[in-house]
């Protein structure tokens, strides 16, 4: 191997490497006993100058809904914002499958050590042990919190709580409320906000975008807001900032995501000091309807609770692939899964089933109409499961899932069987936080998907939302006090240097982009920089193109700054301007990922790096070289749109609770 394939980055002058970086704040002694532990050493705030301490929290889904309720029934001041015109439109709506816990309802081997082992593994050994074990153990609370807050989980025929199976996994442990879990959790959570604003401990700001943070005398001390309706430009202070504004998966344009989420919040932190750990580090969810054409603006997730009992499968001769799969007989269908992977079949982890996806689709043994130059579908079968179980059993499952397939598609999946692939889901990278969930910027906590710590390179089913809650009820309100027992902090004017700065950079930004008066649409640009990062930075990532995609994406970024069209004024509704400065983010972390991901010179979970597989072509890890955390530090620019190198700072990962392993499924 030269010089120059293991250090393509540095060869190619695209970063360099600044201090190591490590979490101070997960006490020592065994893992178990650790979170207790750090609840008693952290300081408290009595109950009077809870009052005297504000907090802000931008985005009102899972984490930001129920820390925002938490904090504000604990007696702090709070403010939160999101871009929605209501809480209950966060993307969190949008789960489907359900919340992992280690309750053990089954007896079937669960405990809070097999959930914490099987995410730690799920993740591909990239996790940080520390933060995976206090999320498994805080887990059976949430179950406790959201049945009393009236959730209706499904319930087994004696009225117990009932259990699935998701991927990953050998057990049932994920709660679930048909394939609606997402809706009712942020219900749940949406109901103790609105009495926490009832009550005004808590002050509500809707269709209000963070669009820069304040940061003086080094500390995180407010944001700059844009009102969406009035165009007004706000200020808002406070003694600590909380970022629940989760993830950026439509960097990649085509996803899961619901069209407004975007990386602003967390990039313009990530620009003010606040490192950016495993940007690389996307998940690819497996079940996802197909893409039908180029008119699409997202895709429509299946939930992997269909894996359950639905059985993946393609012809086994390519002249199968266009005739209708009731008429293939059993013995010329590919179960893949289930050959490849016996002991977990149709539930390994989403990284593997959509890798081996796209491997059988690129054999030409896709299904489905040809998308491009192939079929771009597998399908997910749910006859053996009818006959089985009966329709009527499958339906009271899966029934509203499989009408919305039936409403997108135009086939019946109780007669026909489904049709999917893999999709852009959920990023496990995310702004770096130590144990207290702070970032690199003290009084900046990160939650939820913002942040980076719990899953490693891939996230295992149903664990997004145990994340989401886990730190918004149970562990934010716990540490972020040690902060706040600081407090209350010399209160700032809007003539301070760092807030006129703050602000004067947002307006500049607004005027610079509807100055332009190009000729090219922010979508347009958006699609483009959208089909870079999946051909080159998606389910397989090789050196020369990522390479490749940097030299485009800088070439992108300078033609958006010279050539994007922004309709209309910066003081009233403007859509157009909104999703241009999200855009102009995503132009910029889209590089950072490309160079994070040719960074790493192995393959791990949702990270495929093509010269780093098995001879059977599973994921092959080098932990002698990559067994750490990838925190990059943005070291400047001249202004928007302009880059300078990032520096790579590494947190070693030490695991003491569980052995380093080659990850199998088989």
């Amino acid at each position: 191997m030269t010089d120059t394939t293991v250090n393509a980055g540095i060869a190619h002058g695209l970063y360099t490497e600044g201090e190591p970086v490590a979490d101070t704040k997960a006490p020592a002694g065994p893992i178990a006993g650790k979170w207790t532990q750090r609840k008693f050493d952290a300081a408290l705030v009595n109950p009077a100058n809870r009052r005297k301490l504000d907090v802000i929290i931008v985005g009102t889904g899972l984490a930001g809904g129920s820390a925002a309720a938490t904090l504000g029934e604990a007696g702090y001041n709070v403010k939160v914002f999101c871009f929605q015109d209501s809480p209950r439109r966060a993307h969190s709506i949008a789960a489907q499958g359900g919340i992992n816990a280690a309750k053990n309802y089954k007896e079937d081997g669960d405990s809070t050590y097999r959930l914490f082992y099987d995410t730690v593994k799920g993740g591909d050994y990239r996790s940080r042990e520390t933060n995976v074990y206090r999320l498994a153990e805080v887990s059976a609370n949430i179950i406790d919190q959201c049945v009393a807050q009236g959730v209706p989980f499904a319930r087994e025929y004696g009225g117990l709580l009932d259990n699935r199976s998701f991927g990953g996994v050998q057990v049932s442990r994920t709660f679930y409320a048909r394939g609606q879990t997402g809706q009712q959790l942020l219900i749940g959570a949406y109901q103790a906000l609105e009495r926490q604003v009832a009550a005004k401990t808590v002050k509500q700001y809707t269709r209000h975008e963070m669009l820069e943070l304040v940061v003086a005398d080094g500390r995180a001390r407010g944001i700059i807001v844009r009102d969406l309706v009035t165009g007004e430009i706000e200020t808002h202070f406070a003694d600590a900032v909380v970022l629940a504004s989760g993830g950026y998966g439509n960097v990649f344009f085509l996803s899961t995501n619901a069209m407004g989420s975007n990386v602003t919040a967390s990039w313009r932190a990530h620009r003010k000091g606040a490192y950016m750990a495993n940007p690389c580090y996307t998940q690819i969810h497996p079940t996802c309807i197909p893409v039908s054409g180029e008119h699409q603006s997202k895709l429509t997730l299946m939930s992997e609770s269909l894996r359950n009992d639905g059985r993946i499968w393609v012809p086994k001769n390519r002249d199968d692939c266009d005739k209708d799969p009731r008429q293939i007989p059993e013995e010329d269908r590919d179960y893949y899964l289930e050959r490849i992977y016996p002991s977990f079949g149709n539930l390994v982890p989403r990284d593997i089933a959509s890798r081996q996806a796209k491997n059988v689709c690129d054999e030409g043994r896709g299904v489905g109409p040809v998308v491009g130059d192939f079929r771009r579908g597998v399908y997910l079968d749910f006859a053996d499961a009818i006959a089985r179980l009966g329709k009527d059993a499958v339906e009271a499952k899966y029934g509203n899932l499989f009408d919305m397939y039936a409403r997108i598609t135009g086939e019946n999946p109780y007669e026909v069987p489904m049709r999917i692939y893999p999709a852009v889901h959920y990023v496990m990278g995310g702004l770096w936080v130590d144990y207290d969930l702070q970032s690199t910027i003290p009084g900046l906590f990160v939650t939820g998907e913002a942040n980076f710590s719990d899953h490693g390179a891939n996230r295992l089913g149903a664990s997004a939302l145990m994340q989401g809650l886990a730190d918004g009820y149970f562990v934010l309100p716990n540490t972020i006090r040690d902060y706040l027992a600081k407090g209350p902090f010399e209160a700032l004017a809007d003539d301070h240097p760092a807030v006129a700065e703050a602000r004067g950079r947002v307006e500049q930004r607004t005027a610079r982009l509807l100055q332009i008066q190009g000729e090219r649409s922010v979508d347009s640009f958006h699609r483009e920089l959208g089909n870079i990062m999946w051909e080159y930075c998606g389910m397989e990532r090789s050196e020369e193109g990522l390479l490749k995609a940097i030299d485009l994406i800088r070439g992108l970024r300078e033609e958006f700054w010279r050539n994007v069209r922004v309709l209309g004024s910066g003081d009233t509704l403007n859509q157009s301007l909104e999703k241009a400065g999200r855009v102009a983010d995503f132009l910029e972390l889209g590089e950072l990922m490309c160079i994070d991901a040719l960074h790493r010179r192995e393959s791990c979970g949702g990270h495929f790096r093509a010269e780093s597989q098995t001879e059977d072509g599973e994921a092959l890890r080098h932990d002698d070289e990559f067994l750490y955390v990838a925190a990059w530090e943005f070291s400047g620019g001249d202004g928007d749109g302009e880059m300078s190198t990032p520096v790579l700072h590494k947190e070693d990962l030490v695991y003491e609770a569980i052995e380093l392993k080659q990850r199998s499924y088989k």
